[in-house]
């Protein structure tokens, strides 16, 4: 397929389809979960552009890296263009840097970063590569829609190259306080790598405060209040746009008689209890699963929770399994399913059923149709989409929504019952006043988080961070000395 200049670019660390083995053998595509995906898809097909990423490692490849020369290709109507990546650039850029000194970083220090030099090099490297892509791509005056931590030096990089771009980029996970992100020794070259864009996005407001706070004390650019002037005339917008979820589409998914009736298979699978509770969470120490699962094993040794009663379905997706934080946090949660399963298990009726796997969409919407309590307990999280994906399948305007008050989505859902995650009580608590809440409650907090999301759904989120990326600002015109470089 030849490579055709796009009026819009979206660059990611990994395009939204994955390799598999068919069932002939042979190598094929299929789509992938995952909230970055599920957001940007319906943009991309809206508006004929091309998705740069890494495709993921070769299934079985010696070398786990991704083979070179990928051509670019088209799948279900989407543009796809791969870079590839070499093993030890998957170790270091990946792995190393974004997994293991920016992911914890970024989210409150759950796990303590790790900070290596070579790891930054491959990072730049990486990056500068993406930008190179990039720059290839884009048609002239074409907009290009970073995304995500892994790529937070390629607005600037782009920029240098291509001038004539309108360059945004959108950060998915929290941004830290300036206490915890002057930790990073690179901390002035990733600022400097956003100001490369026209506009940066943010879950939260409290982000983008962070950004320009930091701007501000550690560049030394003037600022007024979401504004950066920068001594080239450029200003730069910092702002939060709430990233959502194609609410209709996940509507009707839950509809369809197939949906409906898998959602009783795991029902009457489960033994038919009287009340189900769901997590669905990829694999990862900030999602706060081993203490929900706590919880939840609390109620039941205290006989508060009978097994035949109340089912607790734990669905944690495979993620990042080089990285030896997951391993550990893999082996301590079958540790305490293991041991809940066996104290208080019965034949036929465990106590919580866990599944180490990936579904597609229509087995989740099942799952949410399933679950009469939904439980989303992350220690610190950008949105969480989950949390609105169970709502949107919630079309009788029943179930329930436990969430943590440190996801973003918190600052939306307030009909949720909303809970600290670290208070061990406070989630029993949340547990019990959702198990055995009234229907009248039930559906006057489910009624009002729909029309709160059908609202503020994907396409708006998409327009809005589009819109204001289009708007061109003149030169601001002010005086200003170079930043100090020190």
């Amino acid at each position: 397929m030849a490579s055709v200049p796009a009026d819009l670019v979206i660059v990611a660390n990994r395009l939204p389809v994955d390799r598999i083995t068919g069932p002939d053998g042979e190598p094929m595509w299929r789509a992938s979960p995952g909230g970055l995906v599920t957001a940007i898809e319906p943009v991309l097909r809206a508006n004929r552009g091309v998705w740069i990423g890494w495709p993921g490692a070769v299934t079985g490849a010696v070398t786990g890296g991704s083979e070179a020369g990928m051509e670019p290709f088209e799948h279900e109507g989407l543009q796809l263009d791969p870079i590839a990546l070499s093993a030890e650039e998957i170790e270091g850029f990946y792995e190393g840097f974004s997994n293991a000194t920016l992911w914890p970083l970024y989210h409150d220090v759950v796990a303590k970063p790790e900070f290596h030099r070579e790891w930054w090099e491959a990072y730049v490297a990486v990056n500068r590569r993406f930008a190179e892509h990039a720059a290839d791509r884009a048609a002239k005056n074409a907009m290009v829609w970073v995304h995500d931590y892994q790529l937070q030096l390629v607005p600037q990089m782009l920029r240098e190259l291509r001038p004539d771009l309108r360059i945004g980029f959108f950060l998915h996970i929290p941004f830290p306080p300036a206490e915890l992100f002057q930790q990073l020794p690179w901390r002035r070259q990733i600022l400097e790598g956003l100001l490369g864009a026209d506009l940066v996005g943010f879950q939260l407001p409290g982000g983008a405060q962070n950004f320009v706070r930091l701007v501000r004390q550690r560049v030394g650019h003037k600022t007024h209040r979401d504004l950066v002037y920068l001594p080239d005339g450029r200003t730069v917008r910092a702002a939060a746009f709430p990233i959502s979820i194609d609410v209709d589409n996940f509507e009707e998914l839950a509809r369809k008689p197939e949906v409906i009736a898998r959602a009783k298979e795991i029902r009457d699978a489960l033994g038919n209890p009287r009340k189900v509770l769901l997590g669905v969470d990829r694999l990862d120490y900030t999602k706060g699963i081993h203490a929900r699962l706590r919880a939840f094993g609390e109620l039941v040794a205290a006989g508060e929770l009978d097994v035949e009663e109340a089912v607790f379905v734990q669905v944690a997706t495979p993620s990042r399994e080089r990285v030896e934080q997951y391993r550990v946090l893999r082996d301590d949660l079958d540790r305490l399913v293991g041991r809940i399963n066996g104290d208080y298990g019965r034949i036929g009726s465990p106590a919580i059923s866990y599944l180490h796997a990936s579904y597609p969409r229509e087995e989740m919407a099942a799952l949410y149709r399933a679950a009469d309590v939904m439980v989303v307990t992350p220690y610190r999280d950008g949105m969480n989409l989950v949390a609105k994906e169970y709502v949107a399948c919630r079309y009788n305007d029943d179930g329930a929504l436990i969430l943590s008050e440190f996801a973003g989505a918190a600052y939306e859902l307030r009909q949720a019952w909303l809970v600290n995650p670290y208070d061990l009580n406070g989630v029993k608590d949340a547990i019990r006043e959702a198990l055995h809440a009234d229907e009248k409650d039930l559906a006057r907090r489910m009624r009002t988080m729909r029309k709160t999301i059908k609202a503020a759904d994907i396409t708006a989120w998409a327009r809005s961070f589009l819109e204001e990326m289009d708007i061109v600002r003149s030169a601001h015109g002010k005086a200003l000395l170079p930043a100090d470089k020190t």
